[in-house]
């Protein structure tokens, strides 16, 4: 495969995402979850509200989060109030680009390809890593979390993490507080979003990274960690990076990297949505033309279940 500036933005044809079945039981218990969520919603006239109201009503929340409990509808609705407070100050939805687009110039965080299930990868390089520990630092992260919520294909909820240790020191490594904050955010706010995390290129002398943080790793993240496996097994050779031996020769320039995310996914400056309507997708808008920015879809959350029910 020749190399190319282009990211992939779409599964392998053929590709199947693997479709959950729920029990009646368990059906009867995201409708509890939901009707709960219909009361944690922010007031009409609450900027945020129509943000609030379209992450809630997103296919995947609801059963997400019951899932993460294991069914326990009390313990559901606890983990779900405690996102939606933290979304709340943290408005991951709404991070303008330019603000974390300076952690994206190296290619420390990279969004490009997906497994044999649908699952988008970002690969993690620490030893690319460009500004020193900062909020802005997590706020990136979060940004490329969303990102890759957006590039999932209809019925996939989680992501596939591939961490390359090449060339990281311990100067460039993360500290272990800055993994505790992204494993809280990781495991509690992004709850049944990581569908595997791949470590390759693992020195001898960050083991005690590992060692360290592992108190802090809840069951079902460790059991989805795991050390220099076969990624042949995992993800099709032309979505793999040549850099893992794949066949898809991938050359990261930061600009080309950013506009095309940015594009794909329809941010606006602000970090709102561009409004994406056919003519628009069929004719490019004049250079003199501002895009036009919308809100997002406010149905209630009923409603968003009857239209999945109907699918």
């Amino acid at each position: 495969m020749a190399k190319t500036h282009q990211v992939l933005t779409a599964p392998e044809p053929g590709t199947t995402v693997p479709l959950r079945e729920y029990t009646d039981d368990q059906k009867a218990k995201m409708q509890a979850l939901r009707e709960y969520a219909d009361g944690l919603l922010l007031p009409d006239s609450d900027p945020y509200h129509p943000w609030e109201k379209r992450w809630l009503s997103k296919p995947d929340t609801i059963p997400r989060y019951m899932r993460a409990a294991k069914w326990n509808l009390e313990d559901a609705k606890k983990r779900l109030s405690g996102t939606v407070e933290w979304r709340r100050d943290f408005k991951p939805d709404l991070i303008p680009p330019d603000e974390v687009r300076i952690e994206s110039e190296t290619g420390k965080i990279i969004l490009n390809g997906f497994d044999n299930d649908g699952r988008p990868i970002i690969y993690m390089r620490p030893g690319r890593e460009n500004t020193e520990t900062s909020p802005r630092q997590l706020r990136h992260l979060v940004w490329c979390l969303e990102r890759a919520k957006d590039f999932m294909p209809p019925g996939q909820e989680s992501l596939v993490i591939i961490v390359d240790y090449k060339s990281t020191t311990l100067r460039t490594n993360p500290s272990i507080s800055v993994a505790r904050k992204v494993l809280n955010i990781l495991q509690n706010h992004y709850v049944e979003t990581l569908g595997r995390a791949l470590v390759v290129n693992l020195p001898m002398l960050l083991n005690f990274f590992y060692k360290g943080i592992s108190p802090f790793l809840d069951p079902v993240t460790r059991d989805k960690m795991r050390f220099n496996p076969d990624l042949f097994e995992l993800i099709p050779k032309e979505q793999l990076d040549a850099d893992f031996g794949g066949d898809f020769e991938y050359e990261f320039e930061p600009k080309s990297y950013w506009e095309q995310i940015v594009s794909h996914c329809k941010i606006a400056p602000d970090g709102t949505r561009l409004e994406d309507t056919p003519a628009q997708a069929q004719t490019p808008a004049p250079a003199e033309t501002s895009p036009t920015v919308v809100s997002p879809p406010i149905e209630s959350l009923a409603e968003a279940d009857a239209i999945e029910c109907a699918a």
